[in-house]
């Protein structure tokens, strides 16, 4: 049996709201900004209303370099630690590797978030021993090189394909706490982001898994709207609309940087459905 189990969501009916808590020098969109104040800017999101925190040590931004195991448990764990040494509030850990990921959930945090769906060598396997949620994404390829002219015949019926069997492989083993995310970004162009957005309950009812959503700041954005050139300051309204549109049409959970902001816009789509 799982040994966490996530809290109502603070706002009433839903969705959740993870808040982005990226501790690297180069994340596409706050890279460096949080390694000095980390824990404070995470109890700052929670006092907000996110529900989750969310804390990865990698950036997997398009074309990000790799980082050592070692150097990526020293960005996250201290966070990690002080962070529930304040609260209780549910952590997440960002990351694709199993030794990162034991020494993360050592460290206090509750879920792992795994981009590359466990399929790392040793991930399924930790991942039994955890006995913690996860979360399996969707990515086409890897960080370096998934923007390179990715290219679906269905990218819904191929994204959907890959999640079921990711679940299917995992609750093979036992673990049973498992969200799926769909990968907005992660090898994907505009077109396949925005055919996913439109069909997060496809998602949720065919792989029978809550969605988490994450489109907060990304580049689609910028596909858009080119004036939303920096990731950080012009991608707020961007970002906004497709959490209530991920929400709308069915998501479990956004993942989200402005939280306070999307928390906002969601309590009024909420009211609006009363």
């Amino acid at each position: 049996m799982n040994s966490f189990v996530m809290p109502p969501a603070k706002i009433a009916g839903g969705p959740y709201v993870m808040g982005v808590l990226n501790v690297t020098p180069d994340s596409f969109s706050d890279g460096g900004v949080y390694e000095r104040s980390a824990a404070q800017h995470a109890l700052a999101m929670l006092d907000a209303g996110a529900d989750i925190i969310d804390i990865g040590g990698e950036s997997t931004r398009p074309g990000a370099a790799p980082v050592e195991e070692g150097e990526e448990i020293a960005r996250i764990v201290p966070v990690i630690a002080a962070l529930r040494a304040a609260t209780r509030a549910p952590i997440s850990v960002d990351t694709m590797k199993p030794g990162v990921a034991r020494a993360a959930l050592s460290a206090g945090a509750s879920m792992w978030n795994d981009v590359a769906a466990l399929q790392s060598a040793g991930a399924l396997e930790t991942a039994v021993s955890l006995q913690r949620p996860v979360i399996l994404m969707h990515m086409k390829g890897e960080p370096r090189t998934m923007q390179n002219d990715p290219r679906y015949d269905d990218v819904v019926a191929e994204v959907i394909a890959l999640l079921k069997a990711r679940v299917a492989a995992v609750e093979a083993k036992g673990v049973l706490d498992i969200w799926v995310d769909p990968g907005i970004g992660f090898g994907k162009t505009l077109d396949h982001n925005l055919a996913l957005l439109n069909n997060v309950g496809r998602i949720a009812e065919e792989t029978g898994k809550p969605v988490v959503f994450g489109a907060s700041r990304k580049r689609f954005i910028a596909a858009i709207d080119e004036r939303a050139k920096d990731a950080g300051k012009d991608r707020l309204g961007g970002s906004i609309a497709a959490a209530l549109l991920a929400a709308q049409n069915g998501a479990a959970m956004v993942r989200v940087h402005d939280v306070a902001e999307t928390v906002q816009a969601l309590k009024v789509w909420r009211a609006t459905l009363r």
